[in-house]
């Protein structure tokens, strides 16, 4: 048996898992890992390949493959999709072969979202609720129908049953364009969803838009300190410190809250600088615009509540403020507006 760590790690041509790869190429350990992708394009299998990492070509949604690949690991990072229910129960499948093979336990580090707080205000009021990620049964309270949720609890299961052990990352609203050697090499896409997504719509519209009156708030984070909470959970797992898992691995990535209005005024406000808006407030998208830029769903219009204060319990500490991430837009306005 190798001495190596066999790790696999999904989606590491996204927005996150490139910039988390990234820190476990400059990993101290990174001589200790056997670490295997799985990427859809053989060109960047190739890349990849090239800064010293086994690069599978298939796909996410192949569950015989995704099983197998899971079948061969200690630790699987995933951070493709988090609803994908069929891939993340093929994986729990190759890891319980993983453990009855071995008798080792494996690792699951599974990427979901904060997303799974939502509510459905529609931009119209604040919740005054608060999720804490080191308060379990707060967690549990949480409907089964919520966004991620069933994913969530098929993987808590599994580390109940003891063939694994369970770590789930929830991401709020990231923020930043991404840098670093995937990114350089074309291998990673470098902007977010959330905020990008409202920048599109608005260029488009020629104005800042915002679901209702974007008074819900979201936590933010920044996309480097997002990446550095993985290699903080990794290292803590590896170091036997004492690291919550299970029931008590939920851990969010949170370093601020904003309200909607807030992202929507600094894109209003972007707008007019680059000559695409005369207006610095932003307006309420229409119902037609609702379903033309967001398929007929008010989710920016949520709430989704939270501190990290399990992460940072096993040493996470991100720096960067709801300030930093608004000052941020205008270089994603001007970035996108380029495209």
């Amino acid at each position: 048996m190798s001495s190596k760590t066999n790790i696999l790690m999904t989606g590491v041509t996204g927005y996150i898992g490139g910039s988390v790869l990234a820190r476990f190429l400059a990993h101290p350990d990174f001589p200790s890992f056997n670490i295997t992708t799985l990427v859809r394009s053989p060109e960047k299998a190739e890349k990849l390949k090239a800064l010293g990492v086994e690069a599978v070509v298939g796909s996410h949604s192949d569950e015989k493959l995704v099983e197998a690949l899971a079948a061969k690991s200690d630790v699987v990072i995933a951070m493709a999709d988090a609803d994908n229910y069929e891939a993340a129960t093929a994986t729990l499948r190759g890891l319980k072969k993983r453990n009855a093979e071995t008798g080792t336990t494996p690792i699951f580090i599974h990427t979901s979202g904060t997303g799974v707080l939502a509510d459905n205000a529609k931009g119209d009021f604040h919740t005054e609720t608060i999720y804490n990620d080191a308060d379990p049964d707060q967690i549990e309270s949480l409907p089964d129908t919520q966004l991620h949720r069933n994913v969530d609890l098929e993987i808590v299961r599994a580390d109940k049953e003891g063939y694994l052990k369970s770590y789930i990352v929830l991401p709020s609203t990231i923020w930043g364009i991404a840098t670093g050697v995937l990114v350089e090499k074309g291998i990673q896409n470098p902007h977010s969803l959330q905020v990008p997504l409202l920048i599109r719509a608005s260029l488009d519209r020629g104005r800042g838009g915002m679901v209702g009156t974007g008074k819900n708030i979201w936590p933010n984070v920044n996309i480097e300190e997002v990446a550095d909470l993985y290699i903080v959970l990794f290292n803590s797992i590896c170091t036997n410190a004492p690291t919550g898992h299970g029931r008590e691995g939920f851990y969010f990535g949170e370093s601020g809250e904003h309200t909607m209005y807030e992202v929507g005024k600094a894109i209003a406000e972007a707008l007019v600088a680059l000559g695409r808006s005369d207006n610095p407030e932003p307006s309420t998208f229409t119902p037609e615009e609702i379903n033309k830029y967001f398929e007929g769903s008010t989710y920016l219009g949520t709430n989704s509540r939270c501190r990290a204060n399990r992460s940072r319990a096993i040493g996470w500490n991100p720096v960067k403020t709801k300030d930093d991430f608004i000052a941020s837009i205008k270089a994603e306005v001007e970035a996108l507006a380029r495209k």
